[in-house]
């Protein structure tokens, strides 16, 4: 299998990446290019292929 998911996105930078407000791990949502962080009830945007990993662009999971 490829290092580069679909996206982009290196695989084990995914698994190194955690939630910058709780340390908690991530859930990659690829069809919202998203990393979820069910802990802070927070979803971190990739753009790009790049994780977004600010707290200030994170949108709050019950937004939606």
């Amino acid at each position: 299998m490829s290092e580069t998911q679909n996206s982009g996105v290196h695989r084990r930078m995914l698994e190194a990446i955690v939630c910058p407000l709780t340390h908690a791990t991530l859930e990659y949502r690829k069809d919202d290019q998203e990393l979820i962080c069910q802990k802070a009830g927070l979803a971190y945007p990739i753009r790009d292929g790049i994780p977004i990993m600010l707290i200030d662009e994170a949108r709050r999971l019950d937004d939606r």
